[in-house]
């Protein structure tokens, strides 16, 4: 390990701890304060005693929230999280938490470890640091559809519990109820609220408001089907029940549904780390070669060696967003809709509204009515405006990308021709003339 290296790490570790120290004599003068006591005196005698992860993961919560970054992954978890924990804050609190924590945990050492390999060319490091922030969207991800093939699971069981309660109490809601009583499942969660609707005084709304938050379209035709049933009661077809036997039937849809699921997540098995993994090895290959074959170096230090690197990271980001498009299961999904996104703010905006008019199509003309078409093939939330928007906004980004790595191949260019010695190579070293 050279000297430079060990002298970034220690940087590292310094710094760290005198950021720690900071936030220790911030966190003490925050606890001075008459407020901070006055809570101490009031939450004397209910705090436990022994070490919560409940806890720990209920105040890392609010943490995140603090941290300009993170809160913007912590929120976008959040928001998936509410749909399987319908409406219970404690639990969606921890889980985001939980995940957020693991999902560091895993993170901060591949950056540290990124920082230390790619030091010395900063356009490699900057690109691939970038890229490794698109790593917290696959755990993330990857945690939120574990909680949800353990939920689609978890109402195999349910479904069969209530088959059974049917059976004794002959009524939908009193059969729902019963067996939603185990509050350690998350299904539970799911089958309260089903419940509820199901008594309320207006079920039909609170039947469609329930269809628009349903983790799964599973509880979709349950909810709809025991609101049929409990309307207009249950008919006999063959000998059976009508309401058991179609009950059976999404049972047999889920079952399908998860060996589905089981058989992607077994064939995508870490294939979307693996997609990563040739842009954290370009460093190490680079100096590997140098170090071995000196006559690579000019190669690398050149114009051709940067477009090479820069094709490889290209491939390698189109490889991994294909991957997670494969991977994807088709699971819960962040369906909140937002009112007001930023592509509506800076639309207000009048300068921009008409720089912006100016490549949309008019109103009522061909391409308009197009275009329109196409988005509501795709059922897309964006308006017209919002997509020209975010296409203006991809030009310019390119654009500006272009323009730097030009800018940064023509340096190199001027640095070979007036840095790069006369040299005389034989296959395993170099004698410098």
């Amino acid at each position: 390990m050279s000297n430079q290296t060990i002298y970034l790490i220690m940087g590292i570790a310094g710094g760290s701890l005198l950021i720690m120290v900071i936030l220790y004599y911030m966190l003490s003068k925050k606890m001075q304060k008459s407020e901070y006591r006055q809570i101490q005196k009031l939450q004397k005698g209910t705090k436990a005693n022994t070490f919560s992860l409940e806890i720990l993961y209920q105040r890392l919560y609010i943490l995140y929230l603090k941290i300009p970054g993170i809160k913007t992954y912590v929120l976008k978890l959040r928001r998936r999280l509410e749909i399987l924990n319908v409406d219970n804050e404690y639990n969606t609190r921890r889980d985001s938490a939980k995940i957020m924590t693991k999902t560091l945990v895993v993170l901060i050492p591949v950056v540290i470890v990124t920082i230390i390999l790619t030091y010395s060319n900063p356009l490699l490091m900057g690109i691939i640091l970038i890229f490794e922030l698109f790593m917290i969207d696959t755990l993330i991800d990857g945690s939120v559809d574990k909680k949800d093939d353990n939920l689609l699971k978890q109402q195999i069981e349910f479904f069969s519990e209530i088959r059974h309660a049917y059976h004794e109490f002959n009524m939908v809601e009193e059969a729902i109820y019963q067996v939603s009583q185990d509050d350690e499942k998350d299904v539970a969660r799911q089958g309260e609220k089903i419940y509820e609707i199901l008594i309320s005084d207006d079920p039909e709304t609170e039947l469609e408001k329930y269809y628009d938050v349903a983790p799964n379209s599973y509880l979709k035709e349950f909810a709809g089907l025991s609101y049929l049933t409990k309307e207009f009661g249950d008919r006999k077809v063959d000998g059976a029940s009508l309401y058991l036997k179609n009950v059976d039937n999404i049972t047999q849809e889920m079952q399908l549904e998860i060996l589905k699921r089981d058989k992607l997540n077994y064939v995508f098995q870490s294939l979307s780390v693996i997609a990563i993994v040739p842009i954290l090895a370009l460093e190490p290959l680079k100096s590997w070669a140098i170090s071995n074959f000196s006559f690579v170096e000019s190669w690398y230090v050149g114009k051709p060696g940067m477009i090479v690197q820069i094709l490889i990271m290209i491939l390698t980001i189109i490889s991994y967003i294909l991957v997670r498009k494969l991977k994807d299961n088709g699971s819960t999904a962040d369906k909140s809709k937002k009112e007001n996104p930023w592509q509506k703010k800076i639309y207000a905006k009048k300068p921009i509204k008409k720089f912006v008019d100016l490549f949309m199509p008019k109103e009522g003309t061909r391409d308009y009515r197009k275009i329109q078409k196409l988005l509501k093939d795709a059922a897309s939330p964006l308006k017209m405006e919002w997509l020209y928007i975010n296409r203006i906004v991809y030009a310019v980004v390119v654009f500006l990308a272009s323009l730097l790595i030009f800018i940064q191949l023509h340096n190199i260019s001027i640095d070979y021709v007036y840095t790069e010695p006369t040299t005389d190579y034989n296959l395993l070293r170099r004698n410098v003339r």
